[in-house]
Parts: structure tokens; sequence; C-alpha cells
């Protein structure tokens, strides 16, 4: 059994879906850090990867640690929201003593400066396409603890997705799940609000296939969650364009 099905399994019976996701990204980590394990991404295509070095699990949560930090201080204030947030998923993945080390080490990464390129580099090179979108989902979920998510927030996290290798149009899409705007549901089916009634079907279409889970033979439990999640906020997105032109 592969270390990303153990992390999601262990992830996911202390802490659920949000557990199981980040059990599921450490799992991939050490997975690709150790064999260089080829996985199709989400276009089809192949992620090889040739570093057969010693990356740990450590060295995937201190990197997960550097991004949460970046992403907490990006609006000059790490809001208590957000820690209690990061705080509650940490203890339940990891317990309560690793989650005191690691709530010491954020501390710090708090008040220190660090080269996200390079961190994004790294993880880059060793997870796959699907995990990094989720990774940056996290993200997306921690900025949002406030209740808001903040212009610097978005231009952090629109770098780290950018270096994470993430597509324009899908990370438009993760953004418009958590940011208001008045085009946002189009931004989700990544159309135009100018496109035509057959266009705007289209797209739902073509995305309601790609996120439904009874299409994802293959995937674990933990991605098919995660793909009902935006399966979900997909179909919501078509319904409000036919709200709003007067689509039956």
């Amino acid at each position: 059994m592969s270390f990303r099905i153990i992390g999601a399994l262990i992830g996911f019976l202390s802490s659920g879906t949000f557990g199981a996701v980040v059990g599921f990204l450490i799992g991939s980590y050490i997975d690709y850090a150790y064999t260089g394990e080829n996985t199709p991404n989400e276009y089809g295509g192949q992620n090889s990867f040739s570093y057969q070095n010693t990356a740990s699990h450590v060295d995937f949560k201190n990197s997960l640690l550097v991004l949460i930090a970046a992403v907490m201080k990006a609006d000059g204030k790490a809001m208590k929201s957000e820690l209690d947030l990061v705080k509650s998923m940490l203890i339940r993945t990891y317990g309560e003593q690793q989650s005191i080390e690691m709530l010491l080490t954020l501390r710090d990464y708090l008040k220190q400066e660090h080269n996200l390129y390079e961190v994004c580099r790294n993880l880059r090179n060793r997870m796959g396409y699907s995990q990094r979108l989720e990774l940056v989902h996290i993200l997306f979920r921690i900025s949002r603890a406030d209740g808001n998510v903040s212009d610097a927030e978005v231009n952090i996290i629109q770098i780290v997705s950018n270096q994470l290798g993430v597509s324009k149009p899908d990370y438009l899409s993760l953004k418009a799940m958590f940011v208001s705007s008045v085009d946002a549901d189009y931004k989700i089916l990544d159309v135009s609000p100018n496109a035509t009634e057959s266009e705007i079907k289209k797209a739902y279409r073509d995305l309601a296939k790609r996120f439904h889970p009874d299409r994802l033979q293959g995937l674990s439990e933990t991605e098919k969650n995660a793909a009902s999640e935006k399966f979900v906020r997909v179909q919501k997105a078509y319904e409000n364009i036919k709200k709003k032109k007067g689509w039956n």
C-alpha cells in the first residue's frame, strides 16, 4: 500500500475529510520523494519525477507550514480565527504532541521570511497535479477562516499557485469558490459572461463530467471527496447563471 493511501486513511480516521486531504498530500509527497512514482495528472498526462533523495514527512510538514504562514501574515496580521482553524486541523491530523511542536514552528515562521519560490519548486517536483490543486484549495480555506479573503492573501496564493504549476483557469476557478465577485459563477465554469447558452451549457457539462464522483474510478476516496465538493460548486454556479439569464 502506498504512503498516500496510508496517510489518507489515518487522516480520515482522525479528522474526517479535511484530515484525509492533508494525509493524502503528505503521502503523495513521500511516495514521489522516495520512488519517483509516475501518476496521471489532471490533463491525462504523466507526472514524471527523477528525485530519489531522502525527502521525508518532516520536509513536507515544514513546507506546508511555510505556505500557511505566508498566507496568514499576508495582510499584516495573523487572525485568531485562522490560527484556530490551523490548530484544529493539526490536532485532529497529527495529535496533541506533534501539533504543539508544529504550532511553535508556525509561530517562528510567522516572524520569518522564506523563499516561496524554492518551497513551491520543491513541492511541484514531488507532487502530482491534483494534489497541488488541493494544496491551493486548503490555503484558500485558511484565508477565508475570518470570513474574508483579503487582496494580499489572494496575491500570495496566486504566487504559490503559479509556482506550483497550477493552470490559470484552475486557479481562477478555485479562487471564485472563495472570493465573491459579480462574475464568480462564470469564472468557476471558465466562460465569459457574454458566452452563449450553448457555450455555457457545454462548459458546465465538461466540468460536471470531470468532477462527477461516479466517473472518478481509480482515484482514492480523498480525491473523490475533493472532486465532489467541486462538483457541487460547479452545479451551483450553473444554476445561478441559468437563474440570472432566465433559462429553463
